[in-house]
């Protein structure tokens, strides 16, 4: 049993005319008639009495009327559901980051994609890369934002870079101002606040200080990037934030640059190796990758 079928029995049974019906589905007569009886055949039943020219359902026609009727509208809203999937009118995309990429990245990528795909649902995840990694590897994720090197790279999942971003000091504006550009051996003593453990963050600054010869004096640990921001601008220490996020942060943080080589990440974009992103995935993508245009801006100039 054919689609095509379906809807010449159906046209024949609305205009109750062969000829009218193949001009309504815009096929020549004897083909119509053609299908029609080979769907007879298929159900071992005559659907149209045509005694004297008057065409007529026959109890077998009746029945399989409003089940074509169904089929036929089914695969309508099918047709169009693909349809609009296809084109980006729905979707569905679940897309991981890091807090600080949430903060400072995201929100204009995302703003730009929803304006020109706005019936696509977009599914954000924070976390930290070793996180978003795992989550990719089962498959809860289409793309995620890292930062590398990766703590455990895999061979299962691609990466590309988009860009490289300073870091930079910010401060309460009460607090006593470094130098600037400051160097990492300036935060020794000087009360600082630290993101969580397994924040990407943590093990960037802790280890600068470490290289530096120092261990920090952390007064607050364990925050968000939110967090640490509010923690900051309360007086309560330094904090080491990535550029983006400090140029968001507000005229009440001051931002001092480090001094170079300074202290540097890498984002990049990663997805499964072995599956390829859905469609609407596949356009955040591009979108994200055509950032690398526009890094994020450079403090330390």
């Amino acid at each position: 049993m054919q689609f095509q079928q379906l809807a010449y029995f159906v046209a024949v049974a609305d205009t109750r005319h062969f000829t009218r019906a193949a001009e309504a589905v815009h096929v020549s007569q004897p083909s119509l008639s053609q299908q029609i009886r080979a769907l007879e055949n298929e159900l071992g039943a005559p659907l149209f009495s045509r005694a004297r020219g008057n065409i007529a359902l026959t109890d077998a026609g009746e029945a399989l009327l409003p089940l074509a009727r169904r089929i036929l509208a089914d695969a309508d809203t099918a047709r169009h559901e693909v349809l609009e999937l296809a084109q980006l009118r729905r979707g569905r995309v679940r897309l991981g980051a890091t807090p600080s990429l949430c903060t400072g990245l995201l929100p204009d990528v995302l703003r730009d994609f929803h304006d020109r795909h706005p019936g696509v649902q977009l599914l954000i995840e924070e976390g930290g890369s070793h996180d978003l990694v795992r989550e990719l590897a089962r498959g809860a994720l289409d793309l995620a934002l890292v930062v590398l090197p990766l703590p455990n790279p895999s061979p299962a999942l691609t990466t590309v870079e988009l860009f490289q971003e300073d870091l930079v000091v910010v401060s309460s504006a009460d607090a006593e101002p470094l130098r600037s550009p400051a160097r990492i051996s300036d935060l020794k003593g000087r009360p600082m606040v630290m993101f969580r453990h397994g924040y990407d963050l943590r093990d960037l600054t802790l280890g600068a200080c470490r290289s530096a010869g120092f261990e920090p004096y952390l007064t607050v640990e364990g925050g968000e990037m939110d967090a640490v921001l509010g923690f900051v601008r309360a007086g309560l220490g330094l904090g080491v934030v990535p550029s983006m996020v400090a140029s968001r942060a507000g005229h009440d943080l001051r931002v001092t640059p480090l001094a170079r080589p300074g202290l540097r990440r890498t984002i990049a974009l990663a997805h499964r190796s072995d599956v390829a992103p859905p469609r609407a995935a596949r356009v955040l993508q591009q979108v994200l990758l055509a950032s690398r245009a526009a890094p994020a801006p450079d403090t330390a100039r």
